[in-house]
């Protein structure tokens, strides 16, 4: 278009010419029109479309995840601690302990805080010498096999792979165990020795709680070493008695919308009423009951099969996986509390940490009612710890009860002997506590602040995913005795699993679950024979393994020779899945059934007793056979008498000396093919 102005153009063309270069010039402005034209539509069209999807981005956005602050020195230094203790717990209890342990720092002039591995990145421990006076310690509970638990598998994966150089970290270590286990303490002992392979100075040596004894004496026994080797090290000095120190406000809501109140949520409110998966320990699926059946014919016991429905939740399982099972307490023990002290229990309430730096702003989820967090998120069956006792001491108006409480608390011989007898044997719980020292009537909040959180029970499953896609069973014994006070104390899971019956006059029982994966696992090739071990409700992951054999054969794949040896009390007592486990050795699927009553003759036969009867098919089976042995049940005596006869049955058949048998099984293990799913 500028053209048509252009100076240089010919003043002494024709009016023809003229006229057709003009015709010529508006043809290619036409053109040029509507080229423009269209790329400005095109243009908008496309910028149109982008703004409607710039909507879209902050709904995106507001699903992901809040990004979280990782460095622990960052928050040391911000809020001037210089101790961290980092725990790995799988029931709570090491996690306790870690808290007991930041809140004795300011005894000693020192600040710490109890820190979950699982929030943090553990690379950052090569930077605490940053901080003075600083010193890293870990309660390590160890889970299962020698595994660390879920919230440490991270930082146990960053230990192996790490060649980070930490000569600059003070460290100690306590570790929570179990002997009746093969791998005691091994979280523990692993994390203390590689510290050191990376250079990090221990101030005190190791401890080793074990479960199977006193855990609690051990870790008191630990920390009265610890805290004067800190002050050693440091050259600092206990700046006074021991304290009570609260942690949590109580804030008593008296308006509030109920639907901002916990109800026995996990995680997230109304978890319960809008189910989302995935399906975790912070998000259990509720699980309908659809079948409750007692399996036993007689006896004092109630032994009973629960199957529980998974249709439509995205969950999967594999047969030796654990189902975990969110139990409530007892109501009539959670308003015996109440009534003893005083207390409205459907007050709404929130305890608020006092520490705005804490990632931990409540002890469980707030704000709830008293009832709420007594029945779902609070442990008021097991015996108090020590450390509860100490608080609640300065509440008993009776001196001469306040003094049991303190001596009960303490380190000294008498006080933990008294402890002892008094609390862990006599088995009483602090309801127990309670009616039995009149004078002691704690504030609840307190109270509440002080109990560990109730746990989570796992069972093993009692089913094949590929029979029962959508349904979990569970094979369960309750748990009911008297203790010396004369009480009848009932197990918490497996009696509010006793009640849940399948659906009736409309409505049905939930189970609150989720499923944790296993290393008991079948061998990859079906044709590898399996030496199966399970007494009592120990048959119950090997109903699952049978039910997969049977369905492998039905596909058409070579099974291999499955073997079981069960036991039970009396053959026409408590003999488990009876009709199941003959029909599976009639369809060829069971090749072995041998089955041990202990209580059915004079002398008592369990099942390491048919092993050595069968000890030369048993010894064909692993040593030509290549077979995978599975040992399930309790740890305590048949487990470990169960391997002591492989080891007798390894060195006799296979000439061995006793240390080269037990290296022979040890070495079964190491490669998979000598597995166990105890417990004691």
């Amino acid at each position: 278009l500028t053209a048509m102005g252009d100076p240089s153009m010919d003043p002494t063309m024709s009016a023809a010419d003229s006229t057709a270069q003009q015709d010529s010039l508006f043809s290619m402005m036409d053109v040029f029109l509507i080229s423009l034209i269209t790329g400005l539509f095109t243009y908008w069209f496309f910028f149109r479309k982008k703004k409607e999807e710039v909507p879209d981005l902050p709904k995106m956005q507001s699903v992901v995840a809040p990004v979280r602050d990782s460095s622990f020195i960052e928050k040391m230094k911000k809020t001037g601690r210089n101790i961290v203790v980092f725990y790995g717990s799988q029931t709570g209890t090491a996690e306790e302990f870690a808290n007991r342990l930041s809140k004795d720092a300011h005894r000693y002039g020192l600040r710490g805080m109890a820190a979950d591995p699982e929030e943090y990145d553990l690379s950052d421990l090569s930077r605490l010498s940053e901080i003075d006076k600083s010193l890293a310690v870990f309660c390590m509970a160890t889970y299962g096999e020698g595994d660390p638990t879920d919230n440490a598998q991270d930082f146990y994966d960053w230990l192996q792979e790490a060649d980070a150089d930490l000569s600059g970290l003070r460290f100690a270590v306590f570790g929570l165990g179990n002997k009746t286990y093969e791998h005691f303490n091994a979280m523990g002992k692993y994390v203390d020795k590689r510290l050191e392979e990376l250079g990090a100075q221990r101030i005190f040596e190791l401890g080793l709680g074990d479960d199977d004894g006193n855990l609690e004496e051990d870790f008191i026994t630990w920390r009265e070493q610890f805290w004067p080797a800190v002050c050693e090290h440091f050259g600092v000095e206990a700046t006074g008695e021991e304290s009570s120190i609260r942690q949590y406000e109580l804030v008593v809501h008296t308006d509030v919308n109920m639907n901002k109140v916990y109800t026995g949520e996990m995680g997230r409110l109304k978890s319960y009423e809008n189910q989302k998966p995935p399906f975790d320990a912070k998000n259990p699926f509720l699980a309908q009951v659809t079948e409750n059946r007692k399996l036993n014919e007689g006896g004092e016991r109630h032994l009973m099969h629960l199957e529980l429905d998974i249709s439509n939740s995205k969950i999967r399982y594999e047969s030796g996986d654990h189902v975990a099972v969110y139990p409530a307490n007892d109501s009539s023990l959670v308003n015996q509390i109440g009534e003893i002290l005083g207390t409205d229990l459907d007050t709404i309430m929130s305890l608020n940490n006092l520490d705005e730096e804490s990632n931990k702003k409540h002890p469980f989820p707030c704000p709830t009612s008293y009832r709420t967090a007594l029945t779902y998120y609070l442990d008021i069956t097991n015996p108090p710890r020590t450390n509860v006792l100490y608080e609640l001491a300065q509440y008993a108006t009776d001196s001469g009860e306040q003094e049991r409480l303190r001596k009960m608390a303490s380190s000294a011989a008498e006080g933990k002997a008294l402890y002892l007898s008094w609390v862990v044997e006599a088995r009483r719980n602090i309801l127990a506590i309670l009616q039995d020292m009149p004078s002691l009537r704690p504030p609840i909040d307190h109270l509440c602040e002080l109990l560990p959180r109730l746990q989570a029970r796992y069972y093993s499953i009692a089913s094949s995913s590929k029979v029962h896609p959508n349904s979990i069973h569970i094979c369960a014994v309750t748990v009911e005795y008297e203790t010396k006070t004369g009480r009848l104390n009932k197990g918490v899971a497996t009696n509010w699993l006793k009640s849940k019956v399948p659906e009736q006059n409309g409505s049905s029982s939930l189970v609150p679950m989720y499923v944790r994966k296993s290393q008991f696992r079948l061998p990859f090739k079906p044709s590898t024979p399996v030496i199966m071990i399970g007494p009592g409700t120990g048959i119950a992951p090997f109903i699952g393994f049978i039910q997969e054999r049977a369905w492998l054969k039905q596909q058409g794949k070579e099974v291999g020779e499955t073997v079981l040896y069960y036991g039970c009390r009396r053959e026409h007592e408590d003999y488990l899945y009876r009709e199941e486990l003959a029909r599976f050795q009639k369809e060829g699927v069971l090749t072995q059934l041998n089955v041990a009553f202990s209580r059915d003759q004079a002398e008592k036969v369990y099942v390491q007793h048919l092993l050595k009867k069968n000890k030369e098919n048993v010894w064909k089976l692993v040593n030509e056979g290549m077979a995978h042995i599975y040992v399930c049940g309790d740890a305590r005596n048949m487990a470990r008498d169960v391997q002591n006869t492989f080891y007798e049955i390894v060195s006799e058949f296979g000439n061995m000396s006793q240390p080269q048998a037990v290296d022979y099984v040890k070495k079964l293990m190491t490669k998979g093919r000598y597995s166990l799913d105890v417990w004691s």
